[in-house]
């Protein structure tokens, strides 16, 4: 492709509303153009790299066994039924011309079930896993990062269809070495987590996160391989012996207008690990007391899983009234009215401190008798240096951005849908589902931040839009222009990812876009074509070395 025959076009500055690299150079470099919050044109150039990212996908999923099909965006309304209220507004919602209510599609996996509920009935049928690559809409009330968090994206949703656990874990293993094999084409750096399901229910969930700086989710990985999204993560409770501490008794001290952890560590002339921390939220259950170690924060994920909630906030002044006690006092001593859950760091602590349920005091040298505690859980967060619950060294906490994800539906919503199959028997069993998605979009944009430097993208070569790109250094120059267009007919016939920039434009222009664009290999026929020389050079590390044209076209023909 001849530059001057594509719509294209670079720009020196960064856009206004752009906050991370790839934001920035996918616009600066004429990969994608923001039509709205959220909304973006793939220009040429990125539908390209688009076309091949989904490439690599298409190919490890149909060698796993996966069908392809294409759903439609636009959906009624109650095919989601059951999930209307945890969609909320961020579902775009219309009427037509009739009144009837349609939605544009946020997510398939209804739509999905009912297809395979109407369409297979028998265990002969299946297994069977579905795929599709497809456009999804979601009104994010927070659209930043470019194709991070858009209100229109590309996902490669697929779910799978068992007659049994043991097939589940079949079909799930395959579709996590695809979702392996995938992310390694790619060339990203990538980590599989265990993760949170979710409102997405089921069981066995893992992501796939890409290390990034900017990334929105925390990791917990260990050398020994394990990872967890921090809200998964499994924390080790300390093990400390204080069986030879004597314990002393509780005692009321008074702590005028001193509330937080710090301000009580400074107050009482002492560590932070002494105290027992008491966070109080309102729940689908009542209101609810969660103690930790004063140095350890509270993970609302992991509470809410073991208190089996959807809905979980602060408690108001008013509702710690309503237990017996007072915001910045609180403690699980007489308390009423309210679930009181403990990590389990707690169990091994004596002689500490924890709020008296009156205003202004504390009590010091509580124990653990003293206490009411409903039960203990792990509902800690994680924190770099913590034991690794595999292999009990060390774990380090690393920022990732989440490129795809995979579930264990089980019958979640095949028995919602009435999705079932006759077994051998003959007897109706519901069908055992799996949920499998890849962030197509977000994958784009993850490849360029670990992809680039001060001078704009370096793509790897499996999904870059052109392998080569020639530059003309002076268009006036009869011997430049000849070189180069012999150069870019003799390649293009044996291979189209070639990019000519032709352009009437300065080298010094031309040179600056092709290090923007990113293309692997860049060949700049300049002052040297007299000489049938020309420059070549590596994007990826700018490497330059002069070589004579046809040594270059054996070379690159044959590699």
């Amino acid at each position: 492709m001849k530059l001057t025959e594509m719509f294209f076009k670079t720009f020196r500055e960064d856009p206004a509303n752009a906050e991370i690299n790839s934001h920035k150079l996918l616009v600066r470099a004429g990969y994608i153009k923001q039509m709205g919050n959220g909304i973006f044109t793939y220009l040429p150039l990125g539908l390209k790299v688009l076309e091949n990212i989904k490439k690599v996908i298409r190919e490890e999923m149909n060698s796993a066994g996966a069908i392809e099909l294409q759903m439609p965006i636009l959906l009624p309304q109650e095919i989601y039924a059951h999930r209307l209220d945890y969609f909320g507004n961020t579902m775009y919602k219309l009427k037509d011309s009739t009144g009837k209510d349609y939605c544009l599609g946020p997510t398939h996996e209804e739509p999905f079930t009912y297809l395979v509920k109407e369409t297979y009935n028998s265990y002969k049928q299946l297994p069977v896993t579905l795929y599709q690559i497809q456009n999804k809409y979601r009104d994010e009330i927070r659209a930043r990062f470019g194709l991070q968090r858009a209100k229109e994206f590309i996902m490669k949703d697929a779910y799978s269809f068992d007659t049994s656990e043991e097939g589940l874990n079949l079909s799930f293993g395959k579709m996590k070495q695809a979702y392996i094999n995938i992310f390694s084409r790619l060339g990203l750096d990538f980590v599989p987590v265990e993760a949170d399901n979710g409102v997405m229910g089921g069981s066995g969930s893992t992501e796939f996160m890409v290390k990034a700086d900017i990334g929105e989710d925390e990791l917990i990985v260990c050398d020994c391989g394990y990872g967890a999204n921090v809200e998964k993560a499994e924390c080790v409770a300390d093990s400390i012996d204080n069986s030879n501490i004597t314990k002393l008794s509780r005692e009321m001290v008074y702590t005028p207008h001193v509330k937080t952890i710090d301000e009580l560590t400074e107050f009482l002339h002492t560590d932070n690990k002494n105290f027992v921390k008491a966070v109080v939220y309102s729940t689908d259950k009542g209101v609810v007391v969660a103690l930790c170690r004063g140095d350890r924060e509270i993970e609302e994920v992991k509470l809410k899983n073991n208190l089996g909630v959807v809905n979980m906030e602060m408690a108001t002044p008013e509702q710690i009234i309503s237990i017996g006690s007072y915001a910045g006092f609180v403690g699980a001593i007489d308390l009423k009215n309210a679930i009181v859950i403990a990590d389990n760091d707690v169990k091994n602590m004596v002689n500490f401190v924890i709020g008296a349920n009156l205003q202004d005091y504390h009590y010091i040298n509580a124990n653990l008798e003293d206490l009411t505690i409903d039960y203990f859980a792990d509902i800690k967060k994680m924190m770099a240096g913590d034991k690794c619950p595999h292999c009990g060294n060390p774990v380090k906490i690393v920022r990732g951005i989440e490129v795809g994800h995979i579930f264990k539906l089980g019958t979640k919503y095949t028995k919602e849908l009435e999705c079932k199959f006759l077994d051998e028997q003959g007897k109706s069993q519901y069908m055992i589902m799996g949920c499998y998605g890849i962030g197509v979009s977000r994958t784009l944009s993850a490849l360029v931040e670990q992809n680039c430097d001060d001078k704009g993208i370096i793509w790897p070569e499996i999904v870059a839009p052109y392998k080569l790109e020639i530059v003309i250094a002076n268009t006036k120059d009869e011997t430049q222009v000849k070189l180069a267009n012999e150069l870019y007919n003799a390649i293009n016939v044996a291979d189209d990812n070639i990019l000519l920039d032709d352009r009437a434009e300065s080298f010094g222009v031309k040179l600056n876009d092709a290090e923007l664009i990113g293309v692997p290999y860049i060949v700049i026929v300049g002052r040297g074509a007299v000489d049938n020389k020309i420059e070549f050079i590596k994007r990826r590390d700018l490497t330059r070395v002069d070589v004579d044209a046809k040594e270059f076209l054996n070379m690159y023909l044959n590699k």
